[in-house]
């Protein structure tokens, strides 16, 4: 059988576009984000300031009084004076809403608004709360911290996302900070 003309050219049109789609697909397969370590918080805690049931949660406030900053990306302390906000639920997963400031070692300052989740069991929460070391793999604790600066020298930290993982210590937080890249 012939083809006509127009049979000829939808069909050629179908092909390139099939090609093209396939090309696409994997070109954004080729091309997902992925995760760069940037730096490491080792943060010094105060004990919690619990406001008890608020109607969502039992409310805390955790001061942040110091610490450290380690990494390919950044070096530096953090600041005495940020703070985690947290709303503990029924559900065993805690809101957390930490705000705190670096200084880099270069003097530059960065400001971290970080909110996330940690969820445990209640016999895990209640290890944590008791000061006991528990295995990370016990709880997830994320966060995903926006960071604001005036330094150029840091000013791509504001135009990049940000995930974390972090690990509760008896009197502190280990937070790994990973560029979505």
């Amino acid at each position: 059988m012939d083809m006509s003309r127009r049979e000829a050219v939808t069909a050629g049109l179908a092909a390139g576009v099939a090609a093209v789609s396939s090309n696409a697909a994997t070109a954004v397969e080729s091309k997902d984000p992925g995760l760069e370590f940037v730096f490491e918080v080792v943060a010094t805690l105060e004990k919690p300031i619990i406001f008890g049931q608020t109607g969502t949660g039992e409310r805390r406030i955790i001061g942040i009084t110091g610490g450290t900053v380690k990494g390919p990306a950044l070096n530096g302390i953090v600041l005495p004076g940020g703070a985690d906000w947290q709303i503990v639920r029924d559900d065993g997963v805690s809101e957390i809403h930490a705000r705190y400031s670096i200084k880099a070692d270069d003097g530059a300052l960065i400001y971290i608004d970080a909110p996330g989740i940690r969820e445990a069991s209640p016999a895990v929460i209640e290890r944590i709360n008791a000061g006991e070391i528990v295995d990370p793999s016990e709880y997830y604790f994320r966060t995903t911290p926006r960071l604001e600066t005036a330094s150029e020298k840091y000013a791509w930290m504001g135009r990049r996302l940000f995930v974390c993982k972090g690990i509760r210590h008896p009197d502190g937080v280990e937070i790994r900070y990973y560029m979505i890249t």
